[in-house]
């Protein structure tokens, strides 16, 4: 079991969870993979729930899928958080369920019949490579669009700001973050990803 979950998102939504101390479920139904939300939409409807909300992160290390998919652009950012506190937070929110993303070929999935209780973790098999780790609400009596879920900080292992963000900028970005009341201390770097000074040298030594 992977010790770190990683969630991709964007630097208003990092301003956000650093200022109010809070991560936020949100309704699936404008999610891109609209087989997915059409599952939550079918558990929602068949369990009679006023309200279903999602949350996302992934089990595995920094991939290129994840930040152009999730975290576009220089104002992406991923956050590393500490699993087994995170998940702790979440479970204390009623309603809150958490697990891993099973993904299953049409061929699986045509020979067998789903447990409605099955449909919010589970996927089409072609986003096998995002080991999806996610977080479900659902409400009976209450109809919202969004749920925050109050964290402490020590969630938070490390952020990594976008590989596209101009290293100047980041920065900026860094020492702005750091004025956040409780991070001054936080782990911030800037991505290599699609440009790592290490990797280069090594295609320079070659003979």
């Amino acid at each position: 079991m992977a010790i770190y979950l990683r969630r991709y998102t964007d630097l208003p939504a990092l301003i956000y969870l650093l200022r109010e101390r809070k991560i936020t479920l949100l309704d699936p139904e404008s999610w891109d993979d609209q087989n997915d939300s059409y599952f939550l939409t079918l558990y929602r409807e068949n369990r009679k729930m006023k309200a279903v909300l999602a949350l996302c992160f992934t089990e595995t290390s920094e991939t290129y899928h994840h930040w152009r998919v999730f975290a576009n652009g220089s104002s992406g950012i991923c956050v590393r958080f500490e699993r087994r506190a995170l998940v702790a937070a979440l479970r204390r929110q009623p309603g809150v369920t958490t697990g891993r993303v099973k993904y299953l070929t049409l061929d699986n999935i045509s020979k067998r019949d789903l447990d409605i209780e099955e449909l919010p973790f589970l996927k089409r098999y072609p986003y096998e490579d995002e080991h999806e780790f996610r977080a479900i609400y659902e409400s009976k009596t209450t109809k919202v669009r969004s749920l925050d879920i109050p964290i402490a900080l020590s969630c938070i292992d490390r952020i990594t700001l976008s590989p596209w963000m101009p290293s100047v900028m980041a920065d900026h970005v860094r020492r702005t973050i750091r004025t956040i009341d409780g991070c001054k201390a936080l782990k911030i770097a800037r991505s290599t990803l699609v440009s790592n000074e290490e990797w280069k040298e090594a295609g320079e030594r070659a003979w």
